[in-house]
């Protein structure tokens, strides 16, 4: 599996669509949606799924540098329930179908979302490889080089593979996505319940060695101890070429309150594509997003930088890593 920060071909979307989860912000989620999907066509093409009817409004939404397709579907994380793709030494590629079950039965229906990569992948030519393995995208980060991260609350939470043991679904990952070294790390945010604590919501590679690791800098946060332990846990770690990990903490974690429920907008949910970064802004607080954006440039040099609200994905439960997913362009 290549790292994101490799050369795309494009970005896959998918329009909101879950009325239950969105309620009277559906609108809002749409916008949302909206800013990343023409943020990112600015650097490189996106298609973007939509349910039976759905093209135009995306199309209006959008504008002409985003291209839709028309699959059923249930729900618009794409980074979870959309194909996870791999190439060949001979720069051949394939999207890994694994299983998708609504975030451990959370969510129902999902039948749809997890038949959608079959014809999302006829769509795009790209061979379909099926594994038997229940993973969402945002539960996995890797280097490109053998190495991926991803936390134990989320990959071994009975929901997900209860017949699997830790040595197995390492395994797994090995036969699926050419990992040869799994670093676990215990936590997600204390605030992920949909997800059983995502790893792109705590954790990211940057580079090959270096990773970037949400934190928060006041003792007096419930997420100062699980976010430390995280830390510690990646510090002490060696990826697959045997070299311990630069860990760059990100100490700054917005708090909020989206339409009366408290939550978090975490930085680290971004997304890289050819040229950018793309990140989740809370909004209430301009100079603290500035001043984060400004310290992402250093970090991801050579890179625009980026902002798009992010208040809403988060209420929906991500961010804006969550809602894309990276097609490696070929060699």
């Amino acid at each position: 599996m290549p790292a994101e920060w490799a050369e795309h071909e494009l970005t896959l979307m998918a329009w909101p669509a879950r009325l239950e989860l969105w309620g009277d912000g559906l609108d809002e989620a749409k916008a949302e949606y909206a800013a990343v999907a023409r943020t990112i066509a600015a650097f490189e093409p996106v298609l973007m799924v939509a349910n039976e009817g759905g093209a135009q409004e995306v199309r209006d939404a959008c504008g002409s540098g985003v291209e839709v397709i028309e699959v059923p579907i249930d729900d618009s994380w794409m980074r979870d329930s959309g194909p996870i793709f791999v190439t060949g030494p001979d720069g051949r590629r394939a999207g890994v179908d694994f299983r998708f079950n609504g975030w451990g039965e959370k969510f129902a229906p999902y039948a749809r979302d997890d038949a959608m990569n079959e014809p999302l992948l006829a769509h795009l030519g790209i061979d379909r490889l099926p594994a038997d393995l229940v993973l969402e995208g945002g539960s996995i980060s890797v280097d490109g080089e053998g190495a991926l991260i991803a936390t134990e609350q989320c990959l071994l939470h009975p929901s997900r593979n209860p017949s699997l043991s830790r040595a197995e679904i390492e395994e797994r990952l090995q036969e699926t996505l050419g990992i040869e070294t799994v670093i676990w790390i215990p936590h997600g945010l204390l605030e992920d319940h949909d997800t059983d604590g995502h790893v792109d919501n705590v954790a990211q590679f940057v580079a090959p060695g270096v990773v970037l690791a949400q934190t928060v800098d006041d003792p007096s946060d419930p997420n100062y101890e699980p976010l430390a332990e995280n830390a510690e846990r990646l510090k002490a770690a060696r990826d697959a070429r045997g070299r311990p990990l630069e860990v760059i903490e990100l100490g700054v974690l917005p708090r909020t309150t989206v339409r009366g429920e408290p939550g978090v907008v975490p930085y680290v949910n971004l997304y890289l594509a050819n040229g950018v970064v793309v990140v989740p802004t809370c909004g209430d607080d301009p100079d603290r997003d500035a001043e984060v954006l400004a310290r992402l440039g250093t970090l991801y040099a050579g890179r625009e930088v980026v902002g798009v609200p992010g208040r809403m994905l988060a209420e929906g439960g991500g961010g804006v890593h969550c809602i894309t997913q990276q097609v490696p362009a070929t060699k």
